[in-house]
């Protein structure tokens, strides 16, 4: 007959092991992590707002997923990393949407120059339009996350540029868009694409004269130096969008995709966008205490870049093809339905 004492301890042992295996394995299970990318310099509201959104995503997910964030273009410029993205090689990031326009050219139409009567009514336009940006994106691949904000679109330079006779023949950092391109052509300015990243360095080497551009990018980026006259014309507010490829959230497990979805929706477009348009004003006065001009445009003379950009907005929706049309009377629906709401 066996000895019982030995037929326990053998149970017990075996037990215990199986007790510390099943530990190791929940100790050494990795989390799921994201490549998030940006283009967004060091100390800017977006990195503040990329690296709280580490936190909700570790929180909502007990550490099961991960952001493994890289900014300041450390994966290449938004031109490249938005397309990469696309094709699932980077899983996510935040992008202005004339980097998303290279993947669906109908977002271009979103930075109209003049287009809205103020940020309230934009804002309203396109949180109405959002299932149609996300249906839009995810025939290319590309899950929408949400709007976040870039800022308000000014002119920069070496010297004040009030009104379009100031820029026509003059060379002009372009994003890669038809509305972009076709802006800098009517106004008789010779357009060229640059990436955000080599904007400054195409002002240091004579490359360009002129670009559009919002302060959250332009004094933390370095550009301010290289062009250190920023003319307030207001040309448009540029929103930024947050994507995900689409197939990395489509291999999540129910669970996961909860979580990230629960992590997303912890704060609110308004949040976002908030938090950006309340720095503006600050950065505005760093950049005239360390030296810097910024020029207002008075009504009459903004009216002018307004009279020579409205007539164009048919001709860069045309020129953009695909679906631009139908997008811009989704576009012109909105702002019969929103009203002229006040910022």
């Amino acid at each position: 007959m066996p000895d019982l004492s030995r037929i326990v301890s053998a149970v017990l042992l075996a037990a215990t092991s199986l007790c510390m295996a099943g530990v190791a394995t929940g100790q050494d299970k990795k989390p799921i992590e994201f490549r998030y990318t940006t283009g967004a310099p060091a100390k800017t509201p977006w990195v503040m707002q990329l690296e709280r959104f580490e936190k909700d995503v570790d929180e909502e997910s007990k550490g099961a997923l991960k952001i493994q964030s890289f900014i300041s273009a450390q994966l290449g410029n938004e031109q490249d990393t938005v397309q990469q993205v696309a094709r699932g090689r980077i899983d996510m990031g935040g992008f202005s949407s004339g980097a998303v326009a290279l993947i669906a050219p109908e977002i271009a139409l979103l930075g109209l120059p003049f287009y809205f009567s103020s940020v309230a009514q934009q804002d309203c336009v396109i949180d109405g339009m959002s299932k149609e940006v996300a249906t839009l994106l995810a025939r290319k691949g590309i899950r929408f996350l949400g709007w976040t904000e870039v800022g308000t679109v000014d002119v920069v330079g070496k010297k004040p540029y009030l009104t379009p006779a100031d820029v026509k023949g003059l060379k002009a950092a372009s994003a890669s868009h038809k509305v972009s391109s076709g802006m800098w052509s009517a106004l008789g300015a010779n357009p060229s694409p640059i990436g955000i990243t080599e904007i400054a360095s195409a002002f240091q080497t004579g490359l360009v004269d002129v670009n559009a551009t919002v302060v959250t990018f332009y004094l933390p980026s370095g550009l301010a130096k290289a062009a250190p006259v920023m003319t307030r014309v207001e040309m448009s507010d540029a929103p930024g969008i947050i994507l995900m490829n689409k197939g990395v959230y489509d291999r999540l497990s129910a669970d996961h995709k909860s979580m990230l979805d629960r992590a997303v929706a912890r704060r609110s477009a308004t949040q976002l966008r908030a938090e950006i348009r309340g720095f503006e004003e600050t950065l505005r006065g760093m950049h005239v205490k360390a030296g810097g001009t910024i020029v207002q445009t008075t009504t009459d003379q903004r009216e002018q870049w307004r009279k020579v950009l409205e007539p164009v907005w048919p001709r860069m929706v045309k020129d953009i093809g695909g679906d631009a049309e139908k997008f811009f009377q989704l576009m012109e629906a909105g702002r019969k339905t929103c009203g002229d709401k006040k910022s």
